[in-house]
């Protein structure tokens, strides 16, 4: 019997390009709200999620009536303003179904909710491939903690060390390494080589790693389930 083996997925500034706008949307609430950052600084926390941000923009808890208002109006702007120009990166598609044909079990593990989570999915045409999602709702606390991923391996029934996640920020890497999982990171989601520092390999973007997939340890991984 074949061991089952997976892939945790990162979505966001990993198959979509869509940090730039959850920093826009958050940093046009914030200030709304009359907590005003430099652009910069609000696109450097974007991977974790808001009961990690919230607290470093405002430092008010996340449970905080401000705090889940700026929430609130944050998920508005994103799907209002943002959501119709958010596109998968190129050949972010082709590289799951080459998973797929490996026989790796592809599983999300994003710190964005589950409504928003979806509805990028669906831009990325990619929920036909997935075994399972999980997000921010399924765990307690987001990345860089390790609740999420810990979540997505026992939805996936599998062990950490017959998973490997693919992630573009520097709390993916955290995440995975709390959860004893290896990373692949990608710089496409506006990270350079010494932020993802723990990867296990560093790629430029879905399309870079799908040519390179052979040698990759995705491939690697999925010779294992042969």
């Amino acid at each position: 019997m074949k061991k089952q083996r997976g892939v945790l997925l990162d979505v966001d500034g990993t198959l979509a390009d869509s940090n730039d706008a959850h920093a826009r949307a958050w940093h046009t609430a914030l200030a709304e709200h009359h907590y005003r950052h430099d652009l910069a600084l609000v696109r450097s926390w974007i991977g974790m999620g808001g009961d990690h941000l919230l607290p470093k923009a405002t430092g008010l808890d996340a449970e905080h009536p401000v705090a889940r208002a700026i929430s609130k109006r944050r998920g508005e702007i994103l799907k209002q303003e943002h959501l119709p120009r958010i596109a998968p990166f190129p050949r972010c598609r082709e590289l799951l179904v080459r998973m797929k044909q490996d026989g790796l079990m592809l599983v999300v593990a994003s710190s964005a909710s589950e409504d928003e989570l979806d509805l990028i999915l669906s831009r990325c045409d990619v929920h036909d491939l997935l075994h399972a999602t999980t997000s921010s709702d399924d765990a307690e606390h987001s990345k860089p903690d390790p609740d999420i991923l810990q979540a997505a391996l026992k939805r996936a029934q599998l062990a950490p060390a017959d998973a490997c996640m693919l992630g573009d920020t520097p709390y993916d890497v955290e995440a995975a390494q709390r959860a004893g999982v290896p990373i692949v990171a990608l710089r496409c989601g506006g990270w350079g080589d010494a932020d993802l520092a723990g990867a296990i390999a560093v790629y430029e973007n879905p399309a870079a790693l799908l040519i390179e997939y052979d040698d990759s340890p995705f491939g690697a991984l999925g010779r294992r389930t042969s």
